[in-house]
């Protein structure tokens, strides 16, 4: 399966963020998966793929090219996809994905699993998203998701296959249903 993972390209100011990227690569290289990332080698970004790499897994990386003139894409990729933009990136790293991850990350990284989102919600994606809330990182999110659901805004159907979830335990379990049945839970 191809799991895209959304995260900042910098480490953020809590140590657990690198710890619990570098776990996340650990798993998804061991576990025969493949990494689909925005391409770059720096922050929590660079430490995720080089996790995966280091446990023997497969990398892409899909970055834009004005990335790639600033020399921030991670070399020992497994394959690099140059896009000429970052709205190419996204729909790329979309059309890769079998489950998207949105980690701990800024306002790119919440563009982008917004995207996901409203992807879902309008039954134009049939994959898993998952929020890795960690520490309780998008709880605030998920409180935002239940607002609009009780204003009806939004409603529990539409927001079908949006996981918070804690830990990488809970990830597996989810992601583990989709490879043992074929779809997401």
């Amino acid at each position: 399966m191809n799991i895209t993972v959304y995260l900042g390209a910098s480490e953020g100011s809590d140590p657990s963020l690198k710890k619990a990227v570098q776990e996340l690569g650990t798993w998804i290289g061991k576990s025969g998966n493949h990494l689909v990332y925005g391409g770059s080698k720096t922050g929590l970004m660079g430490a995720l793929a080089e996790s995966v790499i280091k446990s023997k897994g497969k990398v892409i990386g899909v970055e834009p090219q004005f990335f790639i003139d600033a020399q921030v894409q991670y070399e020992a990729v497994t394959k690099l996809i140059a896009t000429k933009d970052i709205t190419e990136r996204k729909e790329k790293m979309i059309e890769l994905g079998d489950a998207f991850i949105a980690f701990p990350g800024g306002t790119g990284t919440l563009e982008e699993i917004s995207e996901i989102i409203s992807k879902l919600s309008l039954k134009q994606l049939d994959a898993p998203c998952i929020l890795y809330n960690l520490n309780g990182y998008y709880d605030h999110l998920k409180g935002l998701l239940e607002h609009m659901i009780e204003m009806g805004l939004s409603s529990v159907e539409r927001q079908q296959g949006i996981y918070f979830l804690d830990n990488l335990q809970q990830i597996k379990e989810v992601l583990g249903g989709i490879k043992e049945h074929g779809k997401y839970l």
